[in-house]
């Protein structure tokens, strides 16, 4: 009898990163698959994602409404309420034998509470990672501690995931699935790309993606500011290609402010999702990232890219020596480009596994329950 594995996805993010790994899990008959989607997935104004997870050929076996209505404290609070709610109901009628959750989402913080008190095993991917600038560090060590198994990106990840579990036998690097994608996926080439979405990454182009910090609430209003005073003098020189902000805390503030300023300038190019082999492809050919998402920090070592990290929402993780971390403000954005542009890129970036992370973690999966 098949091994029935539950696979939690909520943003458009963390599917791209599942992808290798659910296509390993549908190749090999040890498993049956069932994917579980809620959150911005289902959400008209992020982009309704989850036509994404059936363009890549998978089944949505489970559609869960929880999206939040607005981006306050409130309506967060009220969606981690209405996110545990629904499972509550969803949960006591499943039958997995695992089930999947990955990373620091709130929402994924909610799925995985309510199925502790029904002993549903979890096993969490992208544990003992720490960001400092998000509360997304408390719900991302709370699915660590409610999970059966972590499986983690790096040696020193782990062993933050074994403080916190205080459990070694069940902590695994298996090294970062998005490695798997970049060495594997066949990326748009520039051709492709301004075909399929009409932008043209032979100009010198800065990919950028700001969410909120969420532990400064009160400041985000200032960075986001500051940010498009630096994009006003840089887009004399390059296009700002901008990935949409996550549905958090003053999520909404961060969009509507960049939609406005971007209206009726050419150069200022705003994408709700790519889906992850057009963002790969746009990180590839860009010259380099701005921004605070963890893209920065894992996919961008790998190829390797130089990255302008903003602020303190990703402050904890790794820092590769392509990776600038600085405060928001204009003239410090502004002189960290200056630098970049005349600078020598580093080699041999990545820590993060050698491309074969899904595989890793199919034989722990096995070797458990063979």
């Amino acid at each position: 009898m098949a091994l029935k594995i539950g696979i939690l996805t909520s943003t458009r993010a963390d599917f791209g990163i599942y992808i290798p790994f659910l296509r390993k899990l549908l190749s090999d008959n040890f498993f049956e698959m069932e994917v579980i989607a809620f959150g911005t997935h289902l959400s008209k104004k992020n982009g309704y994602t989850i036509n994404e997870i059936a363009q890549q050929g998978f089944e949505i076996r489970h559609r869960i409404q929880t999206a939040p209505e607005g981006d306050t404290p409130k309506n967060i609070s009220e969606a981690i309420g209405h996110t545990i709610t629904k499972f509550a109901n969803f949960w006591q009628y499943s039958d997995y034998d695992l089930v999947f959750a990955l990373g620091d989402r709130y929402e994924m913080f909610a799925a995985v509470s309510a199925a502790s008190p029904f002993n549903i095993k979890i096993a969490h991917l992208h544990g003992g990672e720490t960001t400092l600038g998000a509360i997304d560090n408390a719900y991302r060590h709370s699915i660590s501690l409610m999970s059966q198994y972590v499986f983690v990106s790096t040696e020193e990840y782990k062993k933050r995931a074994i403080a916190i579990m205080q459990q070694p036998e069940k902590v695994f690097n298996v090294g970062a699935l998005s490695v798997d994608n970049l060495k594997k996926t066949e990326l748009f080439s520039k051709t492709e790309f301004l075909e399929r979405f009409d932008i043209d990454l032979n100009q010198p182009t800065i990919l950028s993606t700001f969410h909120p910090e969420t532990i400064s609430l009160e400041k985000n209003k200032d960075y986001i500011t500051e940010l498009l005073k630096a994009f006003d003098v840089l887009k004399k020189s390059y296009q700002i290609v901008l990935t949409m902000p996550n549905a958090d805390t003053m999520g909404l503030m961060v969009r509507n402010e960049i939609t406005k300023y971007a209206k009726e300038k050419k150069k200022i190019i705003l994408v709700e999702s790519f889906g992850m082999r057009g963002y790969l492809s746009c990180m590839k050919y860009s010259s380099f990232l701005l921004g605070n998402t963890s893209s920065g920090f894992v996919e961008a070592s790998v190829f390797p890219k130089w990255v302008i990290n903003l602020g303190d929402r990703q402050k904890g993780r790794i820092l590769s020596k392509n990776i600038f971390s600085i405060p928001i403000t204009e003239s410090k954005i502004l002189e960290t480009v200056k630098i970049i542009e005349n600078s020598t890129l580093p080699k041999n970036m990545n820590i993060y596994g050698d491309g074969n992370s899904a595989e890793k973690i199919i034989r722990v999966l096995k070797n458990i329950y063979k």
